[in-house]
């Protein structure tokens, strides 16, 4: 059996019964379940449709994000996320070279290296090179005024631990950035990559080694092994080319709001709802939220 879940933008819900009944009647599903009216809704399916990329299309247009998958432990045990651009809005390297002078420039990189046009590691060691003598206070300034949270991102957090699920914040921006976003959404363990700093100021370098994509499938391996539970137990998030290897590792992998490049590549794709889409993927209500 499979499950159809549709959903719209919390801040805007707008999911039409008629269309959900429609789209039930024309697959042959079971009766839909409502998880939050106007917002999201799921219903049973015998065999994953032919067309669901076509309709995927149409609903894109509406505003509706639609996603097919096996209905057999779909509830995981494991949140692994992406930090920039995933469970905060911003891209912290982003905004701390905004501040040193060189915000389009880095901006440029950053999206280049995230839709995967450029290696990561090479890319990172650039951008960071352009932020020596950068006084180290202004982490704490970016991190105060700059740095907000991706709507839905402490629900899933909470909503998960409440269940017995761990959450692993693995990024490959900054240690300095993940701690702090770690202790504001509750997750258990963050990993990152880490600034390199003398007498006050960044040197311009990160340690070794990087934190990319291998890592992060590392951390996938490791992590799991460390619980006892195995990778197909775990809902993966993020939106950039470095993600792409966890994503597929997992049990269950989210683009959200992701790159093109990389979103064609992802079976599951959120363009429009927020981090509470992965609640609702696995199958939790509105009401089921711990906040």
């Amino acid at each position: 059996m499979f499950v159809a879940t549709l959903l719209t933008d919390p801040a805007r819900p707008a999911l039409d019964p008629a269309l959900v009944e429609s789209l039930r009647n024309a697959w042959g599903g079971k009766n839909a379940i409502w998880l939050a009216p106007d917002e999201a809704a799921e219903f049973a399916l015998a065999h994953r449709p032919d067309n669901l990329w076509q309709v995927w299309d149409d609903l894109q247009k509406l505003g509706v994000d639609l996603a097919i998958q096996p209905a057999e432990a779909r509830r995981k045990t494991m949140l692994l996320a992406d930090m920039d651009s995933t469970m905060i809005r911003q891209e912290c390297i982003d905004e701390l070279a905004d501040v040193a002078g060189f915000g389009p420039q880095v901006r440029d990189i950053t999206a280049r290296a995230m839709n995967g046009e450029l290696d990561f590691e090479g890319a990172l060691i650039a951008r960071v090179a352009l932020l020596k003598g950068l006084d180290q206070g202004v982490i704490a300034q970016v991190l105060a005024q700059r740095i907000t949270p991706m709507p839905g991102g402490g629900a899933l957090v909470a909503t998960m631990q409440a269940h017995g699920g761990h959450a692993a914040l693995v990024s490959g921006g900054f240690t300095a950035f993940t701690a702090a976003v770690a202790g504001q959404l509750g997750f258990d363990e963050h990993r990152a990559n880490t600034l390199l700093i003398e007498d006050g100021k960044l040197t311009g370098d990160v340690a070794r080694p990087i934190l990319g994509r291998a890592a992060k499938v590392e951390a996938l391996e490791q992590i799991t092994a460390r619980l006892g539970i195995a990778e197909s137990d775990v809902i993966a998030v993020g939106d950039g080319a470095n993600d792409l290897g966890m994503l597929e590792r997992a049990g269950t992998g989210v683009a959200l709001h992701a790159k093109p490049s990389v979103a064609a590549q992802c079976d599951i794709r959120i363009n429009h709802g927020d981090l509470t889409a992965l609640l609702y993927l696995q199958g939790y209500a509105r009401d089921d939220f711990v906040t």
